[in-house]
C-alpha cells in the first residue's frame, strides 16, 4: 500500500494495488473509490484532504511487520 498527497489539489490517493483501475465510483462527497477491470479495490481519492482528516501524522499500530529484519 502507497500514499500520495497532492498539495495543489490537496487530494490523499491510498494505492491498494499496483493494478490499474477501470472505473470509478464516488460513494460520498469527495470520496472516490477505484475498481480494477475485474472490480477489485484498488485505490481510495480522499479530495479536500486536509479538511476531511490530520494529515500531519500516520499513525500505523499493529501492523503484521514481523517478516522485516532489524539493521
Amino acid at each position: 500500500m502507497k500514499l500520495s498527497y497532492d498539495i495543489e489539489t490537496d487530494s490523499l490517493y491510498i494505492h491498494l494495488s499496483e493494478t490499474p483501475s477501470a472505473d470509478s465510483d464516488e460513494v460520498a462527497d469527495g470520496i472516490v473509490l477505484d475498481f480494477s477491470a475485474s472490480g477489485a479495490l484498488v485505490g481510495i481519492d480522499v479530495q479536500h484532504a486536509s479538511e476531511r482528516a490530520d494529515i500531519q501524522s500516520v499513525i500505523l499500530p499493529n501492523l503484521p511487520l514481523q517478516h522485516l529484519k532489524a539493521a
